[in-house]
């Protein structure tokens, strides 16, 4: 894969002129799709552009450098826009390093914007260095040497370090589950039970379902009423695209009220830097290349896959385990459970083929539908999978 393009998400538009922003504003409330646009945009004077930016929904995009009047920084702010400044030197390390923890990317945020944490500081200067003109080989070079750093840092920790004695049970969903909800509090059970049971929950590391996988796993030791209370903290500030400070300064909040040594994993990637990643993860491995990111979170799941209602990424993360485990022989395949009969068989229809594929080989016995996470969990302890996979 080119170490060029890894960086946009996909259909990301950079914008680099007023004229640029003009143009597609303009075709935008001309057809009235006024949300969901994944814009770029670089150094453009927006001083008088107040009432185009209150027009839109702008909370998947990113406003670099730019200049605005007295408001227009809130205006963008307000529908969950990024306004960052690129920085002019490496916000990242190139050498050697340990995993991330949420402490290092989230410094400042008691008393700063999400913008001002390293976190955001590191994806701006992603976005701020994608076109193939600004992205030069130096750049190039300094995000693979912190990919690969990052990655030695994930094996050390799966294999001599945290993870060492504990396998990791990979728990697959997407970023839309809001704190609040019953889909929330049931992911969150979820990864209380997988912690409980002596294994450690692995996440994509974001928002959503994957922050619930990682909140159970630094609850696992309270009671059902201090559980009870965490949510509904966490409930308060359900938005982390539009409302990333007080989403994440909740997250801080319930984590000192209810302290854990509970460790857990969450693999974010800069590629999807608009969704930010969750606190409850102890050890993060962020990556700026996408694919990376994904092979890795699969790969070193060597306790098993549970897979919660998604879209076009999880049903990817279903198929591309499949694919390994098609392949693989013996201990070497792990178990695979999809939560939700009605939605894996008739809204996503993903298990009828997952079923065929797995047909007369090893996987066979080590894929289930279930409609709860104690089945789940019953049907993994079932396998004793305990033996890790080495596909690293």
């Amino acid at each position: 894969m080119s170490h060029i393009w890894p960086y946009l998400p996909a259909r990301a538009v950079n914008i680099t002129s007023l004229i640029e922003f003009d143009r597609l504003a303009a075709e935008a409330l001309a057809s009235r799709h006024t949300r969901g646009f994944s814009w770029r945009v670089h150094r453009v004077d927006l001083r008088e552009r107040d009432s185009v930016l209150r027009a839109l929904d702008l909370s998947e995009a990113i406003f670099i450098d730019c200049q605005y009047s007295a408001q227009g920084r809130e205006l963008v702010q307000a529908t969950g826009g990024l306004c960052m400044s690129s920085g002019k030197e490496l916000p990242f390390e190139t050498t050697a390093r340990d995993l991330y923890t949420p402490d290092e990317l989230y410094a400042g945020i008691k008393t700063s914007n999400y913008e001002q944490v390293p976190d955001a500081k590191i994806y701006a200067y992603s976005q701020q260095h994608t076109a193939p003109a600004a992205l030069n080989s130096d750049d190039a070079m300094a995000r693979t040497l912190h990919d690969h750093h990052v990655g030695q840092a994930l094996v050390a920790q799966v294999y001599e370090g945290a993870f060492k004695e504990t396998p990791l049970i990979g728990v697959m969903g997407g970023h839309a589950m809001l704190r609040g909800s019953d889909q929330y509090a049931q992911t969150v059970q979820l990864g209380q039970m997988i912690t409980q049971a002596g294994y450690a929950v692995a996440t994509g590391g974001g928002p959503g379902a994957m922050e619930a996988a990682n909140a159970g796993a630094w609850l696992a030791d309270y009671e059902p009423q201090d559980l009870e209370i965490a949510l509904q903290m966490l409930a308060s500030q359900p938005d982390a695209i539009h409302q990333r400070t007080s989403w994440a300064r909740t997250a801080l909040a319930v984590k000192e009220r209810f302290p854990s040594v509970r460790e857990s994993l969450g693999v974010p990637t800069w590629f999807y830097g608009h969704e930010p990643p969750n606190l409850f993860a102890t050890k993060i491995a962020k990556f700026f290349t996408n694919s990376i990111r994904e092979a890795v979170l699969l790969e070193q799941s060597n306790g098993g896959l549970v897979v919660l209602p998604g879209a076009a990424g999880t049903v990817q993360e279903i198929f591309q385990d499949a694919c390994e485990n098609y392949y693989a022989t013996g201990a070497r395949v792990v178990p695979m459970v999809l939560l939700g009969r009605e939605y894996w068989t008739k809204t996503m229809p993903a298990w009828p083929l997952l079923k065929a594929l797995a047909s007369e080989r090893v996987m066979e016995e080590k894929i289930a539908l279930v409609d709860t996470a104690a089945e789940a969990m019953e049907f993994i302890n079932s396998m004793s999978t305990l033996r890790r996979r080495t596909r690293w």
